[in-house]
C-alpha cells in the first residue's frame, strides 16, 4: 500500500509540499497487481479520501498522465517522461548495453544491468532475447533486492549495518514457495555471494525463473551496478542447470570488460 505522510516525529519540513507528495503517491499506487482501479481502490491504497484522490486523479487525466473509461483509471504512457531525464541522463547504462548485448548473443539469454535503489533493484539497462518472465521488465523496472541475483550482489556489499537496516525495512515476504525471507537465512546467503563473487537465484522471484548475477566495479573497487543474466528452469544446455560452467565465466568477462570502460570513463557516478 502507498501510505502518505502523515504527523509523527519524523514528518518533513517547512519546505515539504505535501499535495505533490500525495499527487506522486497516486501515480505510485498503480503497478504490475492494480494496472487499473476504481477511485474507492486509489483511495485505499494511498490512504486519502475519496474526495482527495478524485481531485488528484481528475488533475492528473487533464495533464495526460491518467485516462478514465468513468469507472476505473489507469497510467497513461506520459507518466513515462517523468522518470526519461534520469535515464537519458545515465551514462553506465550507454557504457553497459554493447557488453550485455555481446554477452546476450554469447549466451542466448536475456541480459540486464540494475542499480539499488533503497530495498529495490532498478533495472537500468536490458537486452532481452525472448520474454521469460509473466510481468515485462523495461527499463525503470523495479524488483525486491533481496529475491533477486542482482539485488543479492548489490546487498552484499553494503556495510552489516546498513545490510540489516535495509532487510528489516524491506520485510521479506514470499514471492514463490522458494523464497527466502528469514533474515539470518538472507544474511547468510549474502554472505556466501560476498565470498563466492557471484549470486545464483532459482524461482524465487517466479517460478521457472533461474538468474545469475556479478558485480560492477569502479576505480576504486566498489560496486556500482550488478549484471544478470536470466533463464527459464529445465530449458537449453546443460549450463542452465549448472551456471558455474559457462555463465558465470561470461558474466564475469562482461563485468570485468565493463568495470574496465567505467574506470576510463569515469563515470560510476551516473552523471552525464
Amino acid at each position: 500500500m502507498v501510505t502518505t505522510t502523515g504527523s509523527n516525529d519524523s514528518a518533513p519540513g517547512d519546505g515539504f509540499v505535501q499535495s505533490l507528495a500525495r499527487g506522486l503517491a497516486v501515480i505510485r499506487a498503480f503497478d504490475a497487481e492494480r494496472p487499473a482501479m476504481s477511485l474507492s481502490e486509489v483511495a485505499r491504497q494511498t490512504q486519502l479520501t475519496r474526495a482527495t484522490a478524485r481531485r488528484f486523479l481528475l488533475t492528473l487525466e487533464s495533464l495526460g498522465y491518467v485516462r478514465s473509461d468513468g469507472r476505473r483509471f489507469e497510467l497513461t504512457p506520459k507518466v513515462l517522461s517523468l522518470g526519461y531525464s534520469y535515464l537519458s541522463a545515465l551514462s553506465l547504462p550507454q557504457l553497459a548495453q554493447p557488453h550485455l548485448r555481446s554477452l546476450s548473443e554469447e549466451l542466448g539469454e536475456s541480459t540486464s544491468m540494475s542499480v539499488l535503489d533503497g530495498a529495490e533493484i532498478v533495472y537500468v539497462a536490458r537486452v532481452a532475447t525472448q520474454r521469460i518472465m509473466s510481468v515485462s521488465i523495461s527499463l525503470g523496472t523495479r524488483f525486491p533486492a533481496y529475491a533477486t541475483s542482482m539485488g543479492r550482489v548489490l546487498l552484499a556489499a553494503l556495510p552489516p549495518e546498513e545490510l540489516a537496516e535495509l532487510l528489516e525495512r524491506a520485510q521479506p515476504r514470499s514471492l514463490t514457495p522458494l523464497t527466502l525471507t528469514d533474515h539470518t537465512q538472507l544474511r547468510a546467503q549474502i554472505a556466501a555471494v560476498r565470498r563466492a563473487g557471484h549470486a545464483v537465484v532459482d524461482q524465487e522471484l517466479e517460478l521457472g525463473l533461474r538468474s545469475v548475477a556479478v558485480p560492477v566495479t569502479d576505480g576504486t573497487g566498489a560496486v556500482v551496478a550488478a549484471i544478470n543474466v536470466s533463464m527459464r528452469v529445465g530449458l537449453g544446455s546443460g549450463d542452465v542447470e549448472h551456471p558455474d560452467r559457462r555463465v558465470v565465466p561470461a558474466l564475469q568477462r562482461c563485468a570485468a570488460a565493463l568495470s574496465a570502460d567505467v574506470v576510463t570513463s569515469g563515470k560510476s557516478d551516473f552523471s552525464s
